[in-house]
């Protein structure tokens, strides 16, 4: 099996990218799911340079799943978990009570979701530099 994880880093960078022009023009619910993306790329790219095809969308999953000596603290599965929140709702108008998505996102989600969101490719990025 080829190594793909440069191309799944790529992705996360280039995810990560879209989220912040993405904040500027105040569409904070794409920032978020952005966001989510580039860290969960990000993790599959470590996954597949572990050799491993991880599979799902969970990003705290994925950290988890990562075998021993490439997994990270808690904090960074913490950060997951925020990330987490963003994958779904941000996108379905029927994962809130009421109203559409994007009036459910404002600028303190976008800025907390890019904070999180460039923890984990840092963190992935070091780990690949590492072998």
């Amino acid at each position: 099996m080829a190594d793909r994880s440069p191309d799944w880093m790529a992705q996360a960078r280039h995810d990560l990218e879209h989220a912040r022009p993405a904040a500027e023009a105040g569409c904070f619910e794409w920032t978020c799911f952005a966001a989510q993306q580039a860290a969960e790329k990000a993790v599959k790219a470590l996954h597949a340079r572990c050799g491993r095809r991880a599979k799902g969308f969970v990003v705290a999953r994925l950290l988890a799943d990562l075998p021993d000596g490439v997994r990270p603290d808690p904090d960074l599965s913490d950060a997951g978990r925020v990330l987490d929140t963003f994958y779904i709702p941000t996108r379905y108008p029927d994962s809130h009570a009421d109203g559409p998505p994007f009036e459910h996102y404002g600028r303190l989600q976008g800025e907390e979701a890019l904070r999180r969101a460039s923890d984990v490719p840092a963190f992935v990025a070091e780990a690949l530099a590492e072998g």
